[in-house]
């Protein structure tokens, strides 16, 4: 039988680091539930940092001094991923622009650009903690955004 791999996907390197940064922010503060850890979380310079492209060119910074090796596997990256890479950065920077044009669902109100992070964000986490349970590693899950 052939043994599950565990090793966490490179397109999960972005929402462990959202949810590592959640839960500091939660262990100087314990009272915080989910949707205010996300607002502390949008006025941080980690996510400064992540809006303006910085977490994806550093880690492709990572990935070229590693050979394109996956970090955990060892294994040659395909094109595919550092693709994929690319399309999360650029979505992620366009979603936490601040001059966002898009509009709830069925009407004419912009969503700004906070409801646009705050989704993102959340949606991030939710995927983290996914991801967690599907390998087994629930120790990892300490905000309970799928519950």
């Amino acid at each position: 039988m052939k043994k599950k791999d565990t090793s966490k996907p490179l397109m999960l390197y972005l929402p462990e680091s959202i949810y590592s940064n959640l839960i500091k922010i939660k262990n100087e503060d314990l009272g915080l539930n989910n949707i205010e850890l996300i607002e502390r979380f949008i006025s941080t310079k980690e996510f400064d940092e992540i809006k303006n492209g910085g977490f994806h060119n550093n880690l492709f910074v990572k990935l070229k001094e590693n050979n394109f090796l996956n970090f955990e596997t060892g294994k040659k990256l395909p094109k595919e991923t550092i693709d994929l890479l690319n399309l999360q950065k650029n979505t992620v920077m366009k979603q936490f622009k601040e001059n966002s044009e898009t509009y709830f669902a069925k009407s004419s109100f912009p969503l700004s650009s906070s409801q646009n992070a705050f989704g993102l964000v959340w949606r991030m986490c939710e995927t983290y903690e996914l991801w967690c349970k599907e390998v087994n590693k629930e120790k990892l899950i300490k905000l309970n955004f799928i519950d």
